[in-house]
């Protein structure tokens, strides 16, 4: 039982996996950041101080708000990737080269330029 776990984690994907949640743990505590930083402008364009107590009919809005703002930036961070990905893996891969076409030669038309090529050559 120790060897199949050794081995499951000693695998590429596992390690991926661990180095993935990592980075992708930090990279949502740069995203909070940065959406309080875009709150603080926003609060800044329409003359408040801060963006906190944006209510409609008594439903605060600032939670929304923030949450929509951390959706379309890690959304755009995660196409930059994937984007990013997609073209370094089509540099690498090799072109698959076509295959001829063969057009499909009826038997009386090959049958006749045998015998045409066979009397070429006896004269």
């Amino acid at each position: 039982m120790f060897k199949e776990f050794r081995d499951f984690i000693l695998k590429g994907n596992m390690l991926d996996l661990a180095v993935g949640v990592i980075i992708g743990a930090a990279f949502g505590k740069v995203v909070t950041e940065f959406t309080g930083v875009v709150l603080a402008i926003i609060a800044k364009a329409t003359g408040n101080t801060e963006v906190k107590g944006i209510a409609v009919g008594g439903i605060a809005l600032d939670p929304l708000l923030n949450s929509l703002i951390s959706l379309v930036i890690v959304g755009f961070a995660l196409f930059i990737i994937v984007k990013a990905y997609n073209t370094a893996k089509r540099m690498t891969e090799k072109p698959v080269p076509k295959e001829e076409v063969v057009a499909a030669v009826p038997a009386e038309v090959q049958l006749l330029s045998e015998i045409r090529d066979l009397l070429k050559n006896k004269s």
